[in-house]
């Protein structure tokens, strides 16, 4: 049985300045290249049966700089929508909203965690079969990994916020006695 391979995409101005960056199409910088092009050793170390992005820029060349070929393109990948929170940072948020946590608090005029969820529910159904071939690499985005994970593991969608997520890094989720397991988190290429 393979493993999912996550990758969350290369550093990008926004996410390096702490932006909430959904929809919003930015590239990467220097070093998100450079972080990317360095996960390529260890994604050539994997037996890759199907790789698969979201359609931002900044995971399509991820995948790209990583080594990754044939990639399909899954909308459901995209980062959570993050509506009226677009672009901004935490602390610039919590000057309106004091304490607020975007776990719980959610975004106004965006989506729920629960809407996250059921899009990483169909991501998983659909690349579960390509598992019995070999890996199956997810290229994408921090929040909608983590999200990911917690759904693959069985935990409500909203349990993502107990795994944090840096750029340019490789996780890996399997399975131990037939149960998923966290196989490996948030490792950077160096």
């Amino acid at each position: 049985m393979g493993e999912l391979i996550l990758l969350r995409h290369g550093e990008t101005e926004w996410s390096r300045t702490g932006r909430h960056t959904g929809r919003t199409d930015v590239a990467l910088t220097e070093r998100g290249e450079e972080q990317a092009k360095a996960l390529a050793p260890l994604i050539a170390a994997r037996d890759i049966a199907l790789a698969v992005a979201s359609p931002a820029q900044r995971a399509r060349r991820t995948a790209e700089l990583a080594g990754l070929t044939g990639v399909e393109i899954d909308d459901r990948l995209w980062e959570w929508d993050y509506g009226a929170y677009e672009g901004r940072t935490t602390p610039a948020i919590r000057e309106e909203r004091p304490g607020w946590y975007l776990w719980a608090d959610g975004v106004p005029e965006g989506e729920t965690v629960d809407q996250v969820g059921a899009r990483a529910d169909a991501v998983i159904e659909r690349v579960r079969p390509y598992l019995t071939e070999g890996d199956v690499a997810l290229v994408a985005h921090g929040h909608v990994l983590r999200v990911l994970t917690a759904r693959y593991l069985g935990l409500p969608a909203a349990d993502g916020r107990l795994f944090r997520l840096d750029t340019g890094t490789i996780s890996a989720l399997g399975a131990e006695h037939e149960r998923p397991v966290i196989s490996s988190w948030n490792v950077p290429a160096r």
